[in-house]
């Protein structure tokens, strides 16, 4: 961002017009670039949605949790706080269904890409990730991340704690491709973003674990669009990512149709896990727009909406 001088005519307003101009310049300098961009998906899918905060009261005690910048003060408990030197918040059963935690998949087959112009898997799965808890942040919703230990925070500036613990790629399930096991409470809501390559009886346990607390969820399947056609022709030498080994092929283009027979049986075991655990499931191409994907999980998550594919 440039800021050009201004004409003396209207100088008052044109001044504050600069220092607002240059304020926003350097808190978008401080800011990570994939909260920028997060950011900014999360802006032009809002503009065509409505938020989904919903009213009631909840009667069921789930848990006591620190209290956190952005919660209103009128929900501490001062009893419990009393107990220690923290001060808590009373949360019920039926908060915990408002809350939504978010995973995505940082395994080595999410790091790699068929060309330049093209996003990695992993890029294009944290830029959904955050960009959904952006515009959950923006409707009242509380949001986590799976897998970090995370409590659901609530309020826009928790943004920025969420891109920071995204962009560390640490995750407890970054080295199996699918989420670990971590206590959750009942009713809750899931979003899990990755590649989904792992042998289906893995992928069903996983979700079965989760469908079983019991969570609801969605599935996007992030993929790259040279491993949907698999358009290599000649003699090709295929790396494993995730210590498969390699695998030399003299004429890829005899194995095509094989090979997308097998994707499209993976595909549609997913579906079918999700489907049994009553979850939705959506892909997404990393050569398509991140909003199509953002927008279909948004509405997925909104009540009585089913998941699509993106």
């Amino acid at each position: 961002m440039t800021v050009e001088a201004l004409p003396a005519r209207g100088q008052g307003a044109g001044a504050r017009s600069v220092a607002r101009a240059r304020h926003a310049e350097q808190v978008s300098a401080r800011l990570p670039p994939l909260l920028v961009a997060a950011e900014r998906v999360a802006a032009t899918v809002a503009q065509g949605v409505h938020g989904r905060r919903r009213v009631g009261q909840g009667d069921s005690f789930w848990q006591f949790r620190p209290f956190l910048p952005g919660d209103p003060i009128q929900r501490i408990d001062w009893r419990q706080s009393a107990k220690s030197d923290r001060t808590f918040v009373r949360e019920t059963e039926w908060e915990a269904a408002q809350s939504v935690w978010i995973w995505r998949d940082a395994s080595a087959s999410m790091r790699w890409r068929s060309g330049d112009r093209l996003p990695e898997k992993v890029d294009r799965a944290e830029l959904l990730a955050l960009a959904l808890a952006s515009l959950l942040l923006r409707g009242g919703e509380r949001v986590a991340l799976l897998g970090h230990g995370m409590r659901p925070v609530s309020g826009r500036p928790m943004i920025e704690m969420l891109a920071e613990a995204i962009s560390r790629r640490g995750d407890a399930g970054a080295v199996a491709g699918l989420p670990a096991a971590e206590p959750l409470p009942r009713y809750g809501r899931v979003v899990l973003i990755g590649d989904f390559l792992s042998p289906l009886p893995d992928v069903q346990a996983s979700i079965a674990r989760l469908a079983a607390i019991p969570v609801k969820g969605n599935m996007l399947q992030v993929l790259d669009p040279a491993e949907e056609a698999l358009p290599f022709r000649g003699r090709i030498r295929f790396e494993g990512l995730e210590r498969e080994g390699a695998a030399l092929i003299g004429k890829v283009e005899g194995m095509r149709g094989d090979y997308q027979a097998r994707l499209a049986a993976q595909r549609e075991g997913l579906k079918a896990i999700a489907a049994a655990a009553g979850w939705g499931f959506g892909t997404h191409r990393t050569d398509a727009p991140p909003e199509s994907a953002l927008l279909a999980l948004y509405l997925a998550l909104a009540p009585d909406r089913a998941g699509r594919a993106v």
